[in-house]
């Protein structure tokens, strides 16, 4: 059965005059801006999606739903179970910017998978502030946190982050660190990033983590101490040798990493789905029942994929979404309508989830251009900070959609 897409009427569209200008003045570089669009020609989308203010009702209830349950000690044993060593490690940093990322079919929200390492957030901050110079009457869906006066939203976060761990003690230099940076498709944002700390007097660096090493005591790039780690690695247990430096100053607390091991085991691990879904295990673990019932409406049914169900599992097909444990970037998943026989084999191999088929939104542009979309939420300390889409064409999220890429939420109805 095909679902009614959230949005059908052509959406708004945004002036690549107002996006050069905003990029202009976030990089400090009209060249940069310029070349970033031969660069990165999808990243941007020109349209805005329409959402209504029941979706993100919708999403905000999940995601509180979801953050209660974590936070539950019984929460926290089961999810820790069978998690890397790594994740073991304890640290009252929290992990800045959770992805909560949803599909929106009319008003209601069904949260599809949890990033701990989501990107996009300060990028499509400048998408918004090119909206707002483009269409001053626009009423965008979007909201950051509260910060004390003359602080940046986001640099507010780092340093809670950086207190939490370390308290009173001045932040001083913050390592953005990747592999390859320069290789990676968003490093555009690991710019605006290292401009943004230095504007508010924290040093930053770019790094890969083969440029880290320990030093009495501490993580050290180059003759440059560093306290805290913006950590963009997909490595999330940090188990890979060449991020053995990293791995060691976890492990002994000589920096502040965020996000962290522990986080993605907390939250990103696929298999958190399968008990977030479980009603009775959450019964069991003492979740209150409204906060079992928003789960039950906010994520699709998710279950483990079991060769001894392997039967039932290909003639429901149809219907599943198949995703790796720990997988991320919608790498080596697969809609079920979509499976060939060898392709099922290795799936049923071990190390995947089938989840109930939550079809994406859906909208279309001017010139009558259908695009789907998921919707990200940025989520720090259990508050939304900002919302927005990605548009593509295709079987899942791929910034290579003419016409696609990040857009903000325009509201269909006030608030």
């Amino acid at each position: 059965m095909t679902a009614e897409p959230a949005s059908m009427s052509p959406s708004p569209v945004l002036e690549r005059t107002a996006l050069n200008a905003a990029l202009a003045e976030s990089f400090g570089s009209r060249e940069y801006a310029a070349s970033l669009h031969e660069s990165h020609p999808h990243l941007f989308s020109s349209l805005c999606v329409p959402v209504s203010g029941a979706a993100l009702t919708s999403m905000r209830d999940t995601i509180h739903a979801v953050e209660s349950v974590v936070a539950t000690p019984t929460w926290q044993k089961a999810a820790l179970h069978n998690a890397p060593d790594a994740a073991w490690h304890e640290t009252p940093a929290l992990g800045v910017f959770l992805g909560y990322d949803f599909h929106i079919v009319g008003d209601e929200a069904r949260l599809i998978e949890i990033n701990t390492n989501a990107g996009g957030a300060l990028l499509n901050r400048v998408l918004a502030d090119a909206w707002r110079r483009g269409h001053p009457a626009a009423l965008l869906a979007g909201r950051e946190a509260r910060t004390p006066a003359n602080d940046d939203p986001f640099v507010a976060m780092f340093r809670s982050e950086w207190q939490r761990s370390r308290g009173a003690a001045p932040l001083q230099r913050i390592a953005i660190v990747d592999s390859d940076p320069r290789s990676q498709f968003l490093y555009p944002e690991f710019l605006l990033f290292q401009s943004l700390f230095q504007r508010y007097g924290i040093a930053a660096v770019i790094a890969d983590p083969g440029e880290l090493e320990l030093r009495d005591g501490r993580l050290w790039r180059a003759e440059e101490p560093v306290d805290l780690v913006y950590n963009r690695l997909t490595d999330f247990d940090l188990s890979d040798p060449r991020h053995s430096a990293l791995r060691t100053a976890w492990l002994n607390d000589f920096v502040v990493i965020t996000p962290h091991p522990r986080a993605h085991a907390l939250y990103a691990d696929k298999g958190n789905l399968i008990r977030l879904t479980d009603a009775g295990w959450l019964r069991t673990a003492g979740i209150e029942a409204s906060t079992i019932d928003a789960l039950q409406r906010g994520i699709p049914h998710t279950r483990n994929v079991d060769r001894a169900e392997a039967e039932a599992l290909w003639s429901a097909r149809k219907q599943l979404f198949f995703k790796p444990v720990r997988g991320y970037g919608s790498k080596a998943v697969y809609r079920g309508d979509k499976l060939t026989r060898r392709v099922w084999e290795e799936i049923l191999q071990g190390g995947y989830v089938a989840q109930d088929l939550a079809p994406p939104g859906e909208c279309i542009s001017g010139q009558d251009e259908h695009f789907k979309y998921d919707v990200r939420n940025f989520v720090y300390a259990g508050t939304i900070q900002m919302v927005c889409a990605r548009l593509y064409q295709g079987q899942t999220t791929n910034f290579r959609t003419p016409g696609g890429g990040f857009a903000p939420l325009c509201l269909t109805a006030e608030v």
